[in-house]
Formats: C-alpha cells, sequence, structure tokens
C-alpha cells in the first residue's frame, strides 16, 4: 500500500487545500496563508457537524487577526482542541502514533507541512461524519492525482486511529471491516489509474501508429507514381519491386499490430468497466458498512449507559449486602459479649481460687526439683552400667566362642586318644600272643637274642614303623594336652574371677539403686498424699504429677533392665563355670 510518509508534506497540504476548497467557505482559502489564521477551518469544521460546532464554538475563533501571530495561534489551538474532542466524544476514536501539528510553526512560519497534518485531521473528522458520504463523493469528483493523495492521507489517519473503549465486539468487527473495505477501495483506484494510464498509452501509441501508417502511405504513393514513371513495381528484381514488397510486409505488420493494440484496448476498456462496478460495489458496501457503524456507536452508547446503571445497581446490591453482614455479626458480637462477661467472672473466681492453690503448690515445687535432679542422677548412672553390661555380653559372646573351639579341639583329641587306645590294645594283644608262644615253647629258650629275632621276625618292618609312630604321636599328644589345658584353665579362672568381681559389684550397685528407689518412691508417695489432702486442681500440680509418674516408670525401667543383666550375667558365670570344669 503507498504510504503518506513517502509524500512530501508540501504537496499533501496543496492536494488537501484543494479538498479544502470545496466546502464553499466564506472566507478566502486559495494560499497557504489564508488558512493560517484558522477561520477557514473553523468554518469547514461547522459544516462538517453545525451540531458539534456550533455558533457558541465558532464565535470563539477570531476573524480579524491581520498578522498577529499570536492570535493565529490561540484560534489553531482552539480548532487542534475542538477536533481532538470530536473524535473522542462523538466519534468515540482517539488517533494514536500520529504526530500532532505544531501550530506556533504554523501561526508564525505559515509552515505548509504542519499545515497538512491540520488539514489531515479535518479530513479525518469529514469521512467519519453523520455526512461522510457526501464528502466521500466529493473527492471521487476531485482529479485523479488530488484523489490518489486525499485517500492515502485519509488511509493513513485511519490506520492511526482506534476505539476509545472495546465494549463492542460488533463495532471494532464493523470498523475492522471499514478499513478493509476503504483498502479495497484505495486498491480498486489504483487498479483504476493503472487502467486508465495503459487505455492512454495504447491510445498514443494507436495515433502513433495511424500517423505512421498515414506517412506509410502518402510515402507509398509517391513510390506508386514514381513507380509508373520509371520501372513496373510488379518485376521483384527491380529496386522499386524490393522495396514494394518491404513496404508491404512492414504494412502488414502494422495493420497486425493495430489490430493487437486496439484488442488490448477493448479488453482493457472491459476490464475498467468491471473495476468500475466493482468500485460501485465496494462504495455501497461502503456505505452500509457505514450504516452500521453509526448503528453500532448508538448501541454502544446505550451499553455504556447501561454499563453504569448496572454498576450502580451492583454497588448498590453489595452495600445491602455488607450491611445485611454487619447485622448480622452486631448479633453475634453481643452474644458473644454476654459469654464472654459470664467467662471473665467465672475465670476470676477460678484465678482467686488458683492463686491460693498456686501458693501451695509452689512450696512442693522445690521438692520435685530436687527430686528430678536425683531422678537425672540416677538415668545416668543407669545408662553408664547399661553400657558396661553391653560389654560385659560382647565379652561374654567372645569367650563363648572360644569356649565352643576348645570344646571341638577337647573332641578331636579325645578321638585321637581313642584310636591311640585301640593301637595300643591291638600292640598289647599281639605282645600277649608273643608271651603264649614263648610259654607254650614253640620257641626255643636259650637265649634272649634267639627271642628278640623271634619277635623281630613276627612283627613286619610296617607294624614296626608304625609303632613307633604311633607312640611319639601319642607322647607328643600327651605333653600338647597337659599344657593347653592348663593354659585354658588359668584364663578361663581368671576371667571367671573378673566374671565374679564384675558380679558382685553390680550387686552392690543394684542395691543402692533399689534402696534409693525405695526412697523416692515413698517421697512420692508423701507428696501425693500431700497433694491430694490440699485438693490441688492447679495446671502446674497436674504437670508435676506426670512427671513424676513418667519418671516412675523410667525408674521401673531401669529395675526390670539391671534385674535382667542380672539374670544374663548369672547365665555368662554358669557357663564359665562349666567350661573350666569340663571333664579331660
Amino acid at each position: 500500500m503507498f504510504n503518506v510518509e513517502s509524500l512530501e508534506r508540501v504537496e499533501l497540504c496543496e492536494s488537501l487545500l484543494t479538498w479544502i476548497q470545496t466546502f464553499n467557505v466564506d472566507a478566502p482559502c486559495q494560499t497557504v496563508e489564508d488558512l493560517t489564521n484558522g477561520v477557514v477551518m473553523a468554518q469547514a469544521l461547522q459544516k462538517i457537524d453545525p451540531a458539534y460546532f456550533d455558533e457558541n464554538w465558532l464565535n470563539r475563533i477570531k476573524t480579524e487577526v491581520g498578522d498577529n501571530w499570536r492570535l493565529k495561534i490561540s484560534n489553531l489551538k482552539k480548532i487542534l482542541k475542538g477536533i481532538l474532542d470530536y473524535n473522542h466524544e462523538i466519534l468515540g476514536q482517539q488517533i494514536n502514533d500520529f504526530t500532532l501539528p505544531d501550530v506556533n510553526l504554523i501561526g508564525e512560519h505559515s509552515d505548509a507541512a504542519e499545515l497538512g497534518r491540520m488539514l489531515q485531521l479535518i479530513l479525518g473528522c469529514a469521512v467519519n461524519c453523520e455526512q461522510k458520504q457526501e464528502y466521500i463523493q466529493a473527492i471521487m469528483m476531485m482529479e485523479e492525482s488530488v484523489q490518489h493523495v486525499v485517500m492515502t492521507a485519509i488511509q493513513e489517519l485511519m490506520s492511526k486511529e482506534s476505539p476509545v473503549s472495546a465494549g463492542n465486539d460488533a463495532y471494532v468487527d464493523l470498523d475492522r471491516q471499514l478499513k478493509k473495505t476503504s483498502e479495497e477501495l484505495n486498491e480498486a483506484l489504483s487498479a483504476k489509474e493503472e487502467i486508465a494510464q495503459r487505455c492512454h498509452e495504447l491510445d498514443l501509441q494507436v495515433a502513433a501508429l495511424q500517423e505512421e501508417k498515414s506517412s506509410l502511405l502518402a510515402e507509398n504513393q509517391v513510390l506508386m507514381e514514381r513507380l509508373n514513371q520509371s520501372d513496373s513495381i510488379e518485376d521483384p528484381n527491380s529496386p522499386a519491386g524490393r522495396r514494394h514488397l518491404q513496404l508491404q510486409t512492414q504494412l502488414e505488420q502494422l495493420q497486425e499490430e493495430t489490430f493487437r493494440l486496439e484488442a488490448a484496448k477493448d479488453d482493457y476498456r472491459i476490464r475498467c468497466e468491471e473495476l468500475e462496478k466493482e468500485i460501485s460495489e465496494l462504495r455501497q458496501q461502503n456505505d452500509e458498512l457505514t450504516t452500521l457503524a453509526d448503528d453500532a456507536q448508538s448501541l454502544k452508547d446505550e451499553i455504556d449507559v447501561l454499563r453504569h446503571s448496572s454498576d450502580k445497581v451492583s454497588k448498590l446490591e453489595g452495600q445491602v449486602e455488607s450491611y445485611k453482614k454487619k447485622l448480622e455479626d452486631l448479633g453475634d458480637l453481643r452474644r458473644q459479649v454476654k459469654l464472654l462477661e459470664e467467662k471473665n467472672t467465672m475465670y476470676m473466681q477460678n484465678t482467686v481460687s488458683l492463686e491460693e492453690e498456686l501458693r501451695k503448690a509452689n512450696a512442693a515445687r522445690s521438692q520435685l526439683e530436687t527430686y528430678k535432679r536425683q531422678v537425672v542422677e540416677l538415668q545416668n548412672r543407669l545408662s553408664e552400667e547399661s553400657k558396661k553390661a553391653d560389654k560385659l555380653d560382647f565379652e561374654y559372646k567372645r569367650l563363648k566362642e572360644k569356649v565352643d573351639s576348645l570344646q571341638k579341639e577337647k573332641d578331636r583329641l579325645r578321638t585321637e586318644r581313642d584310636s591311640l587306645k585301640e593301637t595300643i590294645e591291638e600292640l598289647r594283644c599281639v605282645q600277649a600272643q608273643e608271651g603264649q608262644l614263648t610259654t607254650q615253647g614253640l620257641i626255643p629258650l636259650g637265649s634272649q637274642e634267639s627271642s628278640d629275632s623271634l619277635a623281630a621276625e613276627i612283627v613286619t618292618p610296617e607294624i614296626r614303623e608304625k609303632l613307633i609312630r604311633l607312640q611319639h604321636e601319642n607322647k607328643m599328644l600327651k605333653i600338647n594336652q597337659e599344657g593347653s589345658d592348663n593354659e585354658k584353665i588359668a584364663l578361663l579362672q581368671s576371667l571367671l574371677d573378673d566374671a565374679n568381681l564384675r558380679k558382685n559389684e553390680l550387686e552392690t550397685e543394684n542395691r543402692l539403686v533399689n534402696q534409693r528407689l525405695l526412697e523416692v518412691q515413698s517421697q512420692v508417695e508423701e507428696l501425693q498424699k500431700s497433694l491430694q489432702d490440699q485438693g490441688s486442681k492447679a495446671e502446674d500440680s497436674v504437670l508435676l504429677k506426670k512427671k513424676l509418674e513418667e519418671h516412675l516408670e523410667k525408674l521401673h525401667e531401669a529395675n526390670n533392665e539391671l534385674q535382667k543383666k542380672r539374670a544374663s550375667s548369672k547365665i555368662s558365670n554358669q557357663d564359665l563355670t562349666t567350661a573350666v570344669s569340663f571333664p579331660n
């Protein structure tokens, strides 16, 4: 789309100056200087909307300003403010991102660019007012160049306008559709201008071709006359014949080009007629959309009034609801005040009685603190004894594993001992058999050397070697068994003595703890009786009772734990005694 920013502001001012002359105002409006006092623009605004720009507003514009640029600036400021208020209040639009004209430059220096901006704002009021169709029709009747510049200015201004509030979606849609229609109208006008330009070019080409045709015909006539005078043109070999053929060929080509251009001209004329029809249809649509926009504006005003009334109603309803809630809260507060007064009286009585009981309970609190410290000390001692008992339990398990390994070693030695006994018995039987043979006379009794040789003959070398090895092993096992048994017995005896000593210490501590526990229990019972006699109901006394009960439970648990440790110590001592006294 063609953008107005690419136009010179001076050209825009000249085109809008031509447009402002269509209002036929009383004041002169032929040059830029005629418009700098603002009188022409004020009269044009009154014709655009006489109801808003009435006589009172027009009388505020001073007509006799002469060369006083301060009065000119004052008039221009009033006109600019009136245009902006008209857009906001009547048209419901707000101009955004549009550079407002500098009235100081217009009034003091007759700046054409700033005057063009002011006339562009007046143009926006004209094409958006109720009689906009009349002004749009007047624009369409202007010259093509002026019409193009004016439409571009309208398009730029419409792109900068936005509704004041988006209260009605239908109004926004109509405004968007109106802008779209304006864009299509501008495109159609541009296409129309291009087609008209193309038709003009084709007309020029046709005229040129016709002139060329006439000149060629004249030249042909001259050549024909020359040909008649000289050679015959029917002879193609003669120069005149060849020239004649060339001219005929060129004439045919020019005729074909002429026919083609005329056909294109007819096509463009048809296209131009179609575009004119589309333009007329778009104008009708524009009128319809303008009517719908006016209806939407009136509906939007009604909606604004209804919305304002609805807001007031909702506010009043909210106030009524808040007053109802306040009344309900007031009744609840009154009932709560009565209940609080009754509770306050009861609390005062309870406070007096509790203060009396508190004085009685403070006397017992110091004694309870002493008991509490004693309980903490007993708990610390109990934890230490528990750690010691766990350590003894671990040592007991380790010693038990050693005893089990010794028991296995003992069983193995017993098995070897039994096998050695059997071997010895066999050897004894062999020796007995040798003795029987000696007594029965099976062997001569001459000398000791013969008996030894006979025994050597009966016992083979393998049996003798095995016998010697078994005797040696039996001797070594007896020595090792006696040494290891003595060492193990001494070790187990020392462990047993340590365990017995630790057992005696634990029993002594257990008796002391039991005695202390009995003393604490008796003191607690006396304290409970004293508290029951006093009839204490204070909260501190209840808490102290709970704490005492918890401490008593902990003491009972500690006592049970000591009993368990003592039982486990007895069992470990019995196991150690059994391990020491196992048979060899």
